[in-house]
C-alpha cells in the first residue's frame, strides 16, 4: 500500500470519527446492546433496526456515514480498531469493502438461516459475509433533454461529454463501477477512459444523489448513479428515464452491475448472540421483501413470494441476475484507490 493511500485512509478514518460523532464512548458490555456501523441510507435502515429493536428487545446503537465518504469511512474504521472493535455489525450498502476487510481477517464467520437463503454468487463460501437486497448501477437520463437509449448515450458520451454527470470515483457505488472497469478493461484502458472525460468536461461530483438531482432538474442531460436514487426522482415526477449499465465480460456476455447490500459480524464482537441475530434478521425474507417496498425499491436477492413485489422491482430482477461477479473484486478496489489518491 503507498504512503499516499494509507494517509488517505488515515484521513478518512478521522472524518468518519468526527461525522459518525465516537466520542470514544461507544465499548459496551450489556448483553442486549449492539452496535453497528451503517451505511446505507438512514430513510432505508432506520425502520429496519427500529423493527429488530422492537421485536428482539436488543437495542441497537447505530452509527452512519455520510454521503461524501460512504463506506469507505467505515472500511477504515473497522481496520483501526481491529485490536479494540467497538462494531458488532458492520451493515455495508455495498459489497467490495466488505469483500476486503473479510480478506484481512476482520469478520467472525457465521453461516445461520439467513444465510443460506441467498445464492451462492452473493455470499462468503465460509460465511464471512453474505448479501441481500441490491440495487443497479444505472444511467439516469432527463427525457426532455435526450433519448433513454443506450445509443443515444455513447453519441453524446463520443461527441460532447459535458451534459453527463457521475459521482467521485473514491467512494460508494462509484469506486465499485470503477473497481469493474478496472477488472474488466484493464488499469490503463481505465485511467486513459477518465482522464478523457474529465478533460472534454464530464462533471463530477460529491454523490449519486447530486448526479440524480441535476439530471432531474435538467442541469445536465444524463448521468450515472443507482435505482434507488433514480426512483426518488421518479416518485417527485420528475421526467427521467434509466438506461441500465452494461459491460461486455464472461466471454463478451452483456452483464450489469447489481450491487448488494452486505452484512457481517465483527471479529471481537461483545455479543455475538445478539450479533447473530441481528444478522439473520437482515437475511430474511421479510427484511428483503420490506426493503423492496421501500422507495428505493431495492431487488430480493434470496427466494421470495414475488407476488408481493411491484412491477417496477419485478422489472429490475432479471437484470440483477445477469450481475457481474463482485466478490473477486476487492485488489481491484485498492488499485483504483491507489491510483485515485495518487491523482
Amino acid at each position: 500500500m503507498s504512503q499516499r493511500y494509507a494517509a488517505l485512509i488515515s484521513v478518512t478514518a478521522v472524518a468518519g470519527l468526527a461525522v459518525i460523532g465516537f466520542s470514544g464512548g461507544c465499548t459496551h458490555k450489556a448483553q442486549n446492546r449492539l452496535v453497528v456501523y451503517c451505511s446505507h441510507d438512514a430513510l432505508y435502515s432506520q425502520q429496519v433496526l427500529d423493527r429488530f429493536e422492537a421485536e428482539t428487545g436488543i437495542h441497537v446503537d447505530v452509527k452512519f456515514d455520510t454521503e461524501a465518504n460512504k463506506s469507505v469511512g467505515f472500511v477504515a474504521l473497522i481496520r483501526s480498531e481491529r485490536d479494540q472493535p467497538r462494531c458488532d455489525v458492520f451493515w455495508n450498502n455495498q459489497v467490495l469493502g466488505t469483500v476486503a476487510l473479510a480478506e484481512e481477517g476482520l469478520f467472525h464467520a457465521y453461516k445461520g438461516p439467513g444465510f443460506e437463503r441467498i445464492p451462492g454468487r452473493y455470499r462468503d463460501p465460509d460465511g464471512h459475509w453474505a448479501g441481500f437486497a441490491a440495487r443497479l448501477r444505472v444511467y439516469i437520463v432527463n427525457t426532455d433533454l435526450m433519448t433513454a437509449s443506450t445509443e443515444a448515450i455513447d453519441e453524446r458520451l463520443a461527441a460532447d461529454p459535458t451534459d453527463f454527470v457521475l459521482a467521485k470515483p473514491m467512494f460508494g457505488t462509484t469506486l465499485t463501477h470503477f473497481s469493474v472497469l478496472h477488472d474488466v478493461w484493464g488499469p490503463d484502458q481505465l485511467r486513459q477512459w477518465y482522464e478523457d472525460l474529465s478533460r472534454r468536461g464530464a462533471q463530477v461530483v460529491a454523490g449519486n444523489s447530486t448526479t440524480k438531482n441535476l439530471v432531474a432538474e435538467g442541469k445536465s442531460a444524463f448521468g450515472w448513479t443507482d435505482t434507488d436514487d433514480y426512483f426518488l426522482a421518479v416518485d417527485a415526477g420528475k421526467p427521467v428515464s434509466f438506461v441500465p449499465v452494461e459491460i461486455e465480460a464472461d466471454g463478451n456476455r452483456r452483464r450489469t452491475i447489481a450491487i448488494p447490500n452486505s452484512v457481517a459480524i465483527v471479529k471481537g464482537s461483545s455479543n455475538l448472540p445478539a450479533a447473530k441475530r441481528l444478522v439473520d434478521f437482515l437475511l430474511s425474507e421479510q427484511v428483503e421483501l420490506e426493503l423492496s417496498r421501500s422507495r428505493a425499491r431495492q431487488v430480493p436477492l434470496g427466494s421470495v413470494d414475488e407476488t408481493q413485489l411491484s412491477a417496477e422491482v419485478l422489472e429490475l430482477m432479471p437484470l440483477v441476475k445477469r450481475g457481474i461477479a463482485l466478490s473477486g473484486l476487492a485488489e481491484n478496489r485498492e488499485a483504483v484507490l491507489s491510483w485515485l489518491s495518487s491523482e
